[in-house]
């Protein structure tokens, strides 16, 4: 449906050359139609209106990119705050191990002991699982071929694994290094 001169809502304010050609013409002679000067400056009071209305809508979008590339930098800023504060008494564990005075070797393992599973904690807080493949089939997604042996094991399966990989929720982090059996020569 278009507006027409006739049309124009009685909740809109008009402006001054907003005034509804129509009704002033109707005053001034009832039932003739409004002039040609009466309907362009109800045409051009709409497209004042309209104009408007897109600047202001324009402005509300910026504001919100604005704001929604705010919230993402803050976000990539802080990403890590919680991850930090859970690392920080693994840290303070070493740091008072060293700072212990008679150091003998049970209480430095018994100290590590300890910090390692103060840290095994976060790890699993924070959804980060070790990936130690022995005995699995080798998934080159998930592990690092370092080299392969003859073994009695089935061709392709990890036999050793050099160094644990990691993996955050469902992606990995860091493969595990591994050796693969290989079948024997014949």
């Amino acid at each position: 449906m278009q507006d027409t001169p006739h049309d124009t809502p009685a909740a809109e304010a008009p402006t001054e050359a907003a005034v509804d050609p129509g009704a002033a013409v109707e005053a001034a002679v009832p039932g003739a139609p409004p002039s040609l000067e009466e309907q362009l400056k109800w045409a051009e009071a709409k497209a004042r209106e309209h104009h408007d209305a897109w600047l202001r809508a324009k402005a509300e979008v910026e504001n919100i990119r604005k704001r929604a590339q705010e919230d993402v930098s803050k976000a990539h800023r802080y990403a890590l705050d919680g991850f930090s504060e859970a690392l920080l008494p693994v840290r303070d564990s070493l740091e008072a191990s060293l700072a212990t005075p008679n150091l003998t070797i049970d209480s430095l393992r018994t100290g590590v002991e300890l910090t390692l599973k103060q840290l095994a904690a976060v790890f699993e807080k924070f959804g980060i699982a070790e990936i130690n493949p022995v005995g699995e089939k080798f998934d080159p997604h998930r592990h690092q071929a370092i080299s392969t042996v003859e073994s009695d094991q089935a061709a392709n399966t990890v036999v050793q694994v050099l160094q644990k990989g990691y993996r955050l929720h469902d992606r990995v982090v860091r493969p595990a290094l591994v050796i693969v059996s290989k079948a024997k020569d014949a």
